[in-house]
């Protein structure tokens, strides 16, 4: 059965104070929200470099790179979240949710925004991997996704949605220790 993005939410308690952010401050907020956005671009990062790589190597077609880069930008970017949480015990089915419901609108900006930037550069995409064009568009490219994101993951953040959820569920302090 497929869940909605707001039944996914739902299914994953929050434990915060009062306000939406607890007792954390702006700068908190801000440290927090950017933090998010780095752990998601790094995801997003290793799968759409290796998704872009092997295209291109292959000589496969934009629609196939561009399909192949954001599947594995998607797998990367959860697996860097469903890692820690099942480090800290939580169980695999709750570990998924958790990593759909933190991660899923920031990986989308991502992929939208790095997507359309490698497409919109003229011959990015059939630049090749020895070509400082490949490597300069796609670099470019993922620091534009993730300061598209960034605003997104601290509105999620301020709302105890987004990272908040994950850093509740392996009980970080974030929101009630007021730091």
């Amino acid at each position: 059965m497929m869940l909605s993005p707001n039944e996914v939410i739902d299914q994953c308690p929050i434990m915060l104070n009062s306000s939406p952010t607890g007792t954390m401050s702006r700068s908190n907020l801000n440290r927090l929200a950017l933090s998010a956005t780095l752990h998601c671009l790094a995801g997003c990062s290793i799968g759409e470099i290796l998704g872009m790589v092997v295209g291109t190597a292959l000589n496969w077609s934009n629609l196939l790179t561009v399909i192949i880069s954001i599947i594995l930008a998607f797998v990367f970017g959860y697996s860097l979240t469903i890692r820690p949480l099942r480090n800290a015990g939580i169980p695999l089915p709750r570990a998924i949710r958790l990593a759909l419901a933190s991660d899923t609108v920031s990986i989308t900006i991502m992929e939208i925004v790095d997507t359309s930037l490698m497409l919109a550069v003229p011959g990015a995409m059939s630049a090749h991997i020895n070509e400082s064009l490949f490597w300069i568009s796609l670099a470019a490219s993922l620091v534009m996704a993730g300061l598209a994101a960034y605003p997104a993951n601290r509105w999620l953040i301020s709302r105890g949605r987004g990272h908040a959820i994950v850093h509740e569920s392996h009980g970080s302090g974030e929101f009630t220790s007021g730091k």
